[in-house]
């Protein structure tokens, strides 16, 4: 199988490209800077909001993985709307005009919105984002749908929960350097649902292999509910530290929190909503769709995060 991955240097895309060249799949590795793969396989550098790909790239090739995106909060609304959603667009038209037969779309579980539910959210349950990242993802994933139904080409748009795995970054590697220092323990609120980076890529090349007739979107996490709490006392045994007390005051909590959204000038998700809030989804559909399971939950993989992402000197 001929495979085309943007985005290949990235978190996600490492794993992908790994997957797809050890399971003999040729691939077309595009990256922003044009460094190589963790193994050495070198990548062509392309920026592709400067750029787009020769048609050449794209002949003969049977699945196109877009997972270039801006996916940190601090770029200007220009930026998100050009890579996460334009870009998005015209390439998959260049898939299709070439013959592609499959064009997987990353997008996020931002794209659905942010609500106070704490009910399972399934693909349907989405309100409209109110973040500059959220809205792309979910401006490109309109316009796929409304472009692509009914085409030759099959279209799934991915939506992953926080994906976690060796080398991340984002919260979970800043909660466990605070882990580190001596956090105190959180308080038992609130819960999120993940996924870790292998069973995301895996899931990427089933897809690859079977892919659906029209187009799908499919919500991909774990299915386990991982509370702040539970993961500190994951990465405090992964420390080998004793169990953390829980002295700080919920109230101290928040205001500790609301210090850090006046700092940054975050004007989207407060940072105590992150932390302790409820954003639980279903990974029904895409279970009962494919013949992907998920294998890993954080508890299996954490203590490998630490030592390969080597948090304690970051």
């Amino acid at each position: 199988m001929k495979c085309f991955v943007s985005g290949a240097t990235g978190f996600i895309g490492r794993q992908l490209c790994q997957q797809l060249i050890a399971r003999g799949d040729s691939v077309i590795a595009l990256s922003k800077s044009g460094a190589p793969l963790v193994d050495g396989t070198a990548t062509l550098a392309l920026d592709l909001t400067a750029h787009e790909p020769a048609a050449e790239l794209l002949q003969g090739v049977d699945v196109v993985f877009h997972l270039a995106g801006i996916a940190h909060r601090q770029a200007p609304q220009a930026d998100y709307q050009r890579l996460n959603f334009q870009v998005t667009l015209h390439l998959a038209r260049q898939a299709a005009a070439a013959g592609v037969k499959c064009f997987v779309f990353l997008s996020s579980v931002k794209a659905m919105g942010v609500t106070d539910s704490v009910t399972v959210r399934s693909e349907d349950d989405c309100v409209t984002p109110v973040d500059d990242y959220g809205r792309s993802k979910w401006q490109a994933e309109c316009a796929l749908r409304e472009e692509f139904s009914g085409a030759a080409m099959a279209v799934v748009i991915l939506r992953p929960a926080l994906v976690y795995g060796a080398n991340v970054k984002g919260n979970l590697h800043r909660l466990a350097t605070a882990v580190r220092r001596g956090l105190p323990r959180p308080p038992p609120e609130g819960a999120r649902s993940m996924i870790a980076v292998q069973d995301l890529a895996d899931l990427l090349c089933q897809i690859a292999v079977r892919p659906p007739v029209g187009v799908h979107t499919w919500i991909a996490c774990d299915g386990s509910a991982y509370s702040t709490r539970l993961i500190y006392d994951l990465l405090r045994q992964a420390y080998h530290k004793p169990p953390g007390r829980a002295w700080l005051p919920r109230r101290v909590w928040w205001l500790a929190a609301r210090l850090l959204d006046l700092m940054a000038r975050q004007s989207d998700e407060p940072t105590f909503k992150k932390l302790f809030g409820t954003e639980l989804y279903s990974n029904a559909a895409v279970l009962a769709a494919t013949h992907w399971q998920p294998q890993c939950r954080l508890d299996d993989v954490i203590s490998g995060m630490l030592t390969d992402a080597q948090v304690s000197s970051q």
